[in-house]
């Protein structure tokens, strides 16, 4: 009897067992991959004739979007709400992207690369991703044919709703800080938390230069309320950590490491992290440099806080642009430059030049549709040129004229582009720029940003020159590029039209139509500084004589010399 009794126990354990195991919840289904994208929203920085955005998500692999010949170009995909972004298909036209990145955002301004590559190889690209948001973009940078970039299909797949939330919103705008130490001195003046969260990439945090050379070193942020936090973004000053943590505290006291790094790279670095806190803190324990530590921005992304709005973005230019503003310098011969477009900007120029820029005297319309700037062999008085060891008095040996739109005309973004022909000769330095608005109000060069648009040197016509200045990166360390015409040909010989294209991504710079330098704002901010340049600028143009960089006149420098503009345009 033991044995049948045995085996009827064990049936009503297994039996017991079976029903447990009937009886548990089944555990959570996976949300089905699906694609996002067919038949949703798409814009591009351009196009090429009818191939635009959207034939590149109408599932038809007949169609395509195709972009202008130049670097660099975008498009993107607005899927409605945010998701979970799985993987992405690029189906190639023959102009495919060599490099581009693949990237996410939840407002289209602030993106968050998903995926990088420098060695497209055109065709099918089949990209597994990870990433959250409402936006996906892929951004190229350099082409594999002297065509644009072209795409049969772009395809985006995911979990509507995913998990992971929204990226979030920018939380410390505003929002006050603390730190170890604040540097406020002649090399960097008021250098205190606040410039890490004012979202102006031109003003910096930094430890103290009497202090806080030391490790370790902080800056912390209180949110205002307990946040949870997705992405935090540091942008670097050269002097950097090499060894971080971010730190995350209900009470400013308390903290709780939710990313560390003993390999710190500075320049821009964006983090995602995952954590929960009121208050945020760089913790550094290992410094880069000789130096302390120190953050042009130190921005906090997530949900909750209690966050204070920034003011918004300008927007893009539109595709294709309209003509906003222009002088054609119409208009009869020995006519002074239209004063509701021009001001003349009179003194003495910077860089040790000898000129004295006078009130509108050395600029003139021809009669025949082109602005004069002549460059003149005459003494000058003038309380900033160079004192005279003899006599004691301050005079300047040349002439010249400068004028500018400060008072008239500011913008933000656009394509900006003049019609000139230059001068030829030792000493001479013409050119056509930008400067930062801010100067106008106090704010010292090179923290307001300067756009040079071309500058060419007397002594070596050739050669033009196109440059950006900034405070990472200024005077002979601006980021720029030389460049010269087919053949190798003289700009003083002819009219050229140069152009600087302008906008949220960057600056494209071209020259009779081809483009001959291009600046991504990612790039530079990944390997040089702070971008400083998404904010109202005016136009220069003048006509310098010496100087540090073109060097003084001799004996066989012309003068009179003239620069003539044929025309200014501004489209937006």
């Amino acid at each position: 009897m033991q044995a049948p009794l045995r085996r009827f126990a064990l049936f009503l354990t297994l039996a017991a067992s079976l029903l447990t195991f009937i009886a548990l919840p089944a555990p959570p289904a996976q949300a089905a991959e699906a694609l996002l994208s067919q038949g949703k929203t798409a814009t591009a920085s351009s196009t090429e004739g009818d191939f635009n955005a959207r034939s590149a998500v109408d599932g038809d692999p007949g169609t395509r979007w195709s972009s202008a010949f130049a670097d660099p170009q975008w498009i993107q995909i607005d899927l409605g709400t945010s998701a979970g972004i799985s993987r992405v298909v690029l189906n190639w036209e023959a102009a495919y992207g060599t490099a581009f990145r693949i990237e996410v955002s939840s407002d289209a301004q602030s993106w968050t690369t998903v995926h990088q590559t420098a060695t497209g190889t055109g065709g099918t690209q089949n990209l597994t991703v990870s990433g959250t948001g409402r936006y996906v973009r892929m951004y190229g940078t350099q082409r594999a044919t002297a065509y644009g970039y072209s795409l049969w299909e772009f395809q985006v797949y995911g979990t509507a709703g995913g998990s992971g939330g929204d990226p979030g919103r920018l939380l410390s705008y505003g929002r006050p800080g603390a730190a170890s130490s604040s540097q406020s001195d002649g090399n960097c003046w008021e250098c205190t938390p606040a410039r890490a969260f004012d979202r102006d990439p031109a003003s910096r945090w930094a430890t103290s230069s009497t202090t806080g050379w030391t490790d370790p070193g902080w800056i912390s942020i209180d949110l205002g309320a307990t946040a949870q936090i997705d992405k935090v973004v540091l942008q670097w000053d050269p002097a950097y950590a090499k060894s971080f943590q971010i730190q995350v505290s209900p009470n400013g006291t308390d903290w709780t490491p939710i990313y560390s790094t003993t390999s710190g790279t500075g320049f821009k670095q964006t983090l995602t992290v995952s954590g929960s806190g009121r208050h945020v803190r760089m913790y550094g324990t290992e410094r880069a440099t000789p130096y302390g530590y120190s953050l042009w921005e130190f921005q906090v992304y997530g949900s909750g806080g209690a966050p204070i709005t920034p003011p918004p973005m300008p927007s893009d230019p539109a595709n294709p642009p309209r003509l906003v503003w222009s002088d054609e310098f119409d208009g009869a011969a020995g006519g002074r430059p239209d004063a509701s477009k021009w001001r003349a900007d009179p003194g003495t120029g910077p860089n040790n030049e000898l000129e004295y820029y006078t009130d509108h005297r050395n600029a003139s319309l021809d009669g025949s549709g082109h602005l004069v700037m002549e460059a003149r062999k005459e003494v000058t008085a003038g309380s900033s040129c160079p004192r005279d060891p003899l006599s004691g008095s301050t005079t300047c040996q040349y002439t010249s004229a400068r004028m500018n739109t400060g008072a008239t005309f500011q913008f933000t973004y656009g394509r900006v582009e003049a019609r000139i022909k230059v001068p030829k000769g030792n000493g001479l330095w013409p050119a056509f720029w930008m400067m930062g608005a801010d100067f106008l109000t106090g704010r010292p060069w090179p923290y307001n940003g300067e756009i040079d648009i071309v500058e060419v040197l007397g002594k070596d016509v050739k050669t033009a020159y196109s440059t950006v200045h900034a405070p990472a990166y200024n005077g002979g360390g601006g980021i720029g590029s030389p460049y010269t015409l087919p053949g190798n040909a003289d700009f003083s010989d002819d009219f050229h039209t140069w152009a600087a294209d302008w906008n949220s991504k960057g600056i494209t710079y071209s020259l009779d139509g081809r483009t001959v330098f291009t600046l991504d704002k990612d790039q530079v901010e990944q390997t040089r500084g702070p971008w400083i340049f998404d904010h109202p600028h005016y136009m220069i143009l003048n006509l310098a004589v010496g100087g540090d960089w073109p060097g003084p006149t001799d004996a066989s420098t012309p003068f009179p010399s003239k620069m003539l503009v044929d025309f200014v345009r501004v489209y937006q």
